[in-house]
C-alpha cells in the first residue's frame, strides 16, 4: 500500500511514495540523521553553500556504509571459516 508522504532535508520539502508503513520509518529516519549531519556541518564549516555541505553529508553517509559493508563481508568470511571449523571437528570426533 504506497502512501504519499512529505519530508523535509535542509529545509527544503520532498514529496515521496512509501511503498509500506516500514518504509516510511526508514525515510522519516533517513532526514532525520541526514538532517542532524547537515547541522552538524554548518557549525564546523561555517560560510560552505548548501551543496557543499550536503556532498560532505552525502561523502560522510557513503563512508559510513563502506565501511559497514566491508565489515559485513569480513564477518560473513570468518563465519564460513567457523562452519568449517565445526564440520571438520565433528567429522573428527564421529
Amino acid at each position: 500500500m504506497d502512501q504519499k508522504i512529505s519530508i523535509k532535508i535542509a529545509g527544503r520539502i520532498f514529496n515521496l511514495t512509501a511503498a509500506s508503513p516500514e518504509m516510511e520509518e526508514l525515510y522519516r529516519q533517513a532526514a532525520d540523521a541526514i538532517n542532524n549531519r547537515f547541522a552538524a556541518f554548518t557549525q564546523s564549516h561555517p560560510g560552505r553553500t548548501a551543496n557543499d555541505l550536503m556532498s560532505l553529508v552525502a561523502l560522510n553517509e557513503t563512508v559510513l556504509r563502506l565501511s559497514m559493508q566491508r565489515e559485513l563481508e569480513q564477518r560473513k568470511g570468518a563465519e564460513k571459516q567457523l562452519e568449517a571449523d565445526l564440520e571438520r571437528y565433528l567429522k573428527d570426533n564421529e
